[in-house]
C-alpha cells in the first residue's frame, strides 16, 4: 500500500453508448442501447438514459426492448470505438511509463512512476487535467478513481461515476469501505455474494469483522485469505504496463438455431478465418486451436487440438477447427459457435509449410472417403453453393442500425433502420444540429457504406500536456469541490 494516492484507475463513462451520442447529434439526451439487435443478442453498453430505465450490459436484448422500446438499439462499431482508445491511451502513455489497460475505455496508470505526481494534490491535479484533456479531445467523459492501490482506484472511479473524480486519502480505507457492498470487491460475484449473505455477511465491515479464519472457513484458503485483505483495505499488486494476452478468439450465437451440418462446418470455417485475422493483427502466433460448441439445450463443449508449433496460417487454424467439429454431435441444432487460439507466441514456426500439407493431406484423404455416388454430386453442390450463400448477407443486412453511410447528394449519415427492401438514414454529423431522415431502396446506387467520422473536428491541442495544461483548457479545470466527487 502507498503513502500517497499515485493510482489512478480511468472508466470512460458508457463507453460505446456515449460515442455514438456523440457521433449522432439526434440521440444526445436520449436512450441509447448498444449490442447484439438479433433475436439473441445482448447488451453491450446502454447510455445513463437507459440505464435509468432499467437497462444494463450483460441483459439480454428482448428484456431491454421491453424495458425501453423507445430507446436507439444500435450495432457495435469497432472501428470508431478502438480510434477512441487510442487517442485516450496514448494521453495516459504521457502521464507514465505503467499503462495497464483492461478494455478499450478502461486502465490503471502508475503516476508516481511518471514522475507527475507524488502526494494529494498533484495527484487529485492530474486526475482533473486528465478529465478535461480527454475531453477536448474525444468530446467524451471519463471518471477518475486516485488511491494507494489499484482495488480501491477502481472502486474510486465507479463511485464517482459519471464524469467525476473520487481521490481516497491513505488511511480513511477502511472508513470508506466498512459499509460498502461486499459484491464492490474483486472477486466477489453473485454466487460468492450469496454465499456471504447467507452466513450474515453484506457489507464489508462484516467481512472485516468475520477475520480471516471464518472467511478461509467458508471460502476456502486461498480465496478467503484475499478477500480478508481486501476487506481491511490491503491491496500491493503493481500497475503492469504489459499484459499479455493467453489467447484470442472469437464467437457467435445466432439469431435460429444451426442444423444443417454443411452450414455449421462453413461458420466454423468464417470463424476461423477471423480468428487467424485478430491473431495476425496483434502481432501473434498460437500452438493450440479451441472449437466452442453451444447447443440447443444450453449444453457447451470445447473440444481443442495442439500443433505442432505457433502458427498463423488460415488453413492450418481451418482445417484444425474442422476436425475438431467431426468430433462434436450438433444433432439437435447449434445456437453458438467459438473459434480461438491459445499457447501464443511472438513467432510463427518455421515448418508452417508442412503443417500446411498436412492440413490439406487430411482434408483430401476425408473429401476421398465421403465422396457422393454417382447422382449425389449435383446434390452435395447445391447444398455447398448454399452454404456459401449464406455467409454473404443479403443486401438488406449491409445496411446495420447505427452504422455509417454515405450519400452523392445528401452527404454524411447512419442507419436508422433497414427492411422491406428500404433503408432509414439520419443525415448528420458529430458537429452539426440533428439532422433529417429520408428513405432509400436498399440497392440505391447513390448511398454506400462509409468509415467514422472523428468525434472531435479540431481537437485542442494538447501537445505540451501534461507539462502544462493547453490555455484552451485551462479555463475549464473545475476548481477543488467544483464538479466532482470528494472521499471525506
Amino acid at each position: 500500500m502507498r503513502v500517497a494516492p499515485t493510482i489512478l484507475h480511468l472508466d470512460m463513462d458508457a463507453f460505446y453508448a456515449s460515442a455514438e451520442q456523440a457521433a449522432k447529434p439526434s440521440l444526445r439526451g436520449k436512450p441509447v442501447v448498444v449490442g447484439g439487435l438479433g433475436m439473441r443478442g445482448v447488451v453491450a453498453t446502454a447510455s445513463y438514459e437507459a440505464r435509468r430505465l432499467g437497462v444494463h450490459s450483460a441483459m439480454p436484448m428482448a428484456q431491454a426492448r421491453r424495458l425501453a422500446p423507445n430507446a436507439a438499439y444500435l450495432v457495435p462499431r469497432f472501428a470508431l470505438y478502438r480510434t477512441v482508445s487510442d487517442q485516450v491511451m496514448e494521453l495516459l502513455g504521457r502521464l507514465s511509463p505503467l499503462v495497464e489497460p483492461l478494455s478499450l475505455d478502461e486502465a490503471f496508470v502508475d503516476l508516481e512512476a511518471g514522475g507527475v505526481a507524488d502526494d494529494s494534490a498533484s495527484a487529485r491535479a492530474i486526475g482533473e487535467q486528465l478529465r478535461t484533456v480527454i475531453r477536448g479531445v474525444t468530446g467524451l467523459s471519463g471518471s477518475v478513481g486516485l488511491a494507494g492501490s489499484k482495488m480501491l482506484a477502481k472502486i474510486a472511479s465507479e463511485e464517482a461515476k459519471p464524469d467525476g473524480l473520487l481521490l481516497i486519502e491513505p488511511g480513511t480505507e477502511r472508513e470508506l469501505l466498512a459499509p460498502m457492498s461486499v459484491r464492490i470487491l474483486p472477486g466477489v460475484g453473485p454466487a460468492t455474494g450469496d454465499h456471504l449473505r447467507r452466513a450474515g455477511m453484506t457489507v464489508v465491515s462484516h467481512l472485516a469483522e468475520a477475520g480471516e479464519a471464518e472467511l478461509v472457513r467458508l471460502l476456502g484458503k486461498a480465496h478467503g485469505v484475499a478477500l480478508h485483505r481486501m476487506a481491511k483495505g490491503y491491496d500491493d499488486r503493481p500497475v503492469v504496463a504489459e499484459r499479455d494476452a493467453k489467447s484470442v478468439s472469437v464467437e457467435d450465437t445466432f439469431d435460429v438455431d444451426l442444423h444443417d451440418r454443411v452450414r455449421v462446418r462453413a461458420e466454423v470455417v468464417r470463424l476461423a478465418d477471423r480468428c487467424v485475422q485478430r491473431l495476425r493483427d496483434a502481432g501473434r502466433s498460437g500452438r493450440t486451436v479451441v472449437l466452442k460448441v453451444r447447443r440447443f439445450d444450453f449444453s457447451t463443449l470445447t473440444r481443442s487440438e495442439t500443433l505442432r508449433g505457433p502458427t498463423d496460417d488460415p488453413t492450418v487454424v481451418r482445417e484444425a477447427a474442422a476436425r475438431l467439429l467431426e468430433a462434436v454431435d450438433t444433432t439437435g441444432g447449434v445456437r453458438l459457435l467459438g473459434v480461438g487460439v491459445t499457447g501464443l507466441a511472438d513467432y510463427t514456426q518455421e515448418d508452417l509449410f508442412a503443417q500446411a500439407a498436412d492440413a490439406e493431406h487430411a482434408a483430401e484423404e476425408a473429401a476421398a472417403a465421403d465422396a457422393p455416388d454417382e447422382g449425389e454430386g449435383t446434390v452435395e453442390a447445391a447444398a455447398g453453393a448454399e452454404a456459401r450463400a449464406s455467409e454473404e448477407p443479403p443486401a438488406s443486412r449491409r445496411w446495420q442500425a447505427g452504422h455509417d453511410v454515405r450519400h452523392d447528394v445528401h452527404g454524411h449519415g447512419w442507419v436508422q433502420g433497414s427492411g422491406v427492401g428500404r433503408v432509414t438514414v439520419r443525415f448528420e454529423e458529430p458537429g452539426t444540429p440533428p439532422g433529417r431522415v429520408r428513405t432509400f431502396r436498399i440497392d440505391d446506387p447513390e448511398l454506400q457504406p462509409a468509415d467514422p467520422l472523428p468525434l472531435v473536428r479540431d481537437p485542442v491541442d494538447y501537445s505540451s500536456w501534461p507539462a502544462s495544461l493547453p490555455k484552451s483548457l485551462s479555463g475549464s479545470v473545475p476548481a477543488e469541490g467544483e464538479g466532482e466527487v470528494s472521499s471525506p
